[in-house]
C-alpha cells in the first residue's frame, strides 16, 4: 500500500475535485448532478444553474420545472431537479441554509448518499469520514486486490481499513485521475501504468495493453 500511495502521489501531485464550485453548497449540488454523468458535462451545466440559484435559499424557492430545464443535459434531470430543490429546502429548514459538516446530517438530504457526503466533507471541510468509491475507485481497487467487493459501501469499508485516515480523501482523487488517464475500464494501458510492478491486475486478463 505504501508503494501504491507514493507512486500515485508522484504521478498526480495535485489531487483535487474535478467538479467546479465556489462553495460547499455548489459542490453539493454539482455532486448530486454528477450521478451517472461525467464531471465535464456537469461543469458545462452548473454555471447557468448557479448564476440563477447561487445558494440554498435561492434554490429552495425555485420552480422545479425551471431547474429541470437548466440541468436537462445531465441525464435523469427530473429526479435530479427534484432532489436539488429538496436538498436546498432541507438546508434552509434544518441548517440555516448552510451545508452541515456531519455525515449523519448530509445523508438525510434528498439525493445525498455516502459518496456525495464524503466528497463534500473531504473537499470543502477537510473532514475524512470515509473513502469516496465511484466507478473508477471501485474498479481500480479491485484490480489492485484491495477489495473484492462490487458494492461501494462494502468496498469503502475495506479501503478504510487499509488506508491511513490522512490519505482517505487524496486517495480517491488520485485513483479517479488514474482511472481516467490510464486504468480504463475496457482497455487499461498497463504498459504505461506507474503501478504495473505492484498491481496483480485482478480481472484484467489479457485485455491490458502492454
Amino acid at each position: 500500500m505504501r508503494t501504491v500511495l507514493s507512486r500515485l502521489k508522484a504521478a498526480y501531485p495535485v489531487a483535487e475535485c474535478a467538479l467546479h464550485h465556489e462553495s460547499p453548497f455548489q459542490l453539493l449540488a454539482a455532486t448530486i448532478l454528477s450521478a451517472q454523468c461525467t464531471d465535464a458535462r456537469v461543469n458545462q451545466t452548473t454555471p447557468a444553474l448557479f448564476a440563477r440559484f447561487p445558494d440554498a435559499p435561492a434554490l429552495a424557492t425555485a420552480d422545479v420545472k425551471e431547474v429541470e430545464t437548466l440541468v436537462q443535459s445531465c441525464g435523469f434531470f427530473r429526479s435530479k431537479a427534484k432532489n436539488l430543490v429538496g436538498m436546498a429546502t432541507a438546508l434552509v429548514e434544518r441548517h440555516g441554509g448552510e451545508v452541515p459538516r456531519r455525515l449523519e446530517d448530509l445523508v438525510t438530504l434528498p439525493g445525498v448518499g455516502r459518496k456525495t457526503a464524503n466528497v463534500v466533507l473531504g473537499v470543502c471541510f477537510g473532514i475524512a469520514e470515509g473513502v469516496v468509491v465511484d466507478t473508477h475507485v471501485g474498479r481500480i481497487s479491485r484490480r489492485l486486490a484491495f477489495t473484492t467487493e462490487s458494492d461501494a459501501v462494502k468496498a469503502e469499508r475495506d479501503l478504510c481499513e487499509l488506508l491511513p485516515r490522512s490519505r482517505w480523501v487524496s486517495f480517491s482523487h488520485r485513483l479517479i485521475l488514474h482511472g481516467r488517464s490510464v486504468c480504463d475500464a475496457r482497455k487499461p494501458r498497463c504498459g504505461e501504468c506507474v503501478l504495473r510492478s505492484v498491481c496483480p491486475r485482478v480481472g484484467v486478463g489479457g485485455t491490458g495493453e502492454e
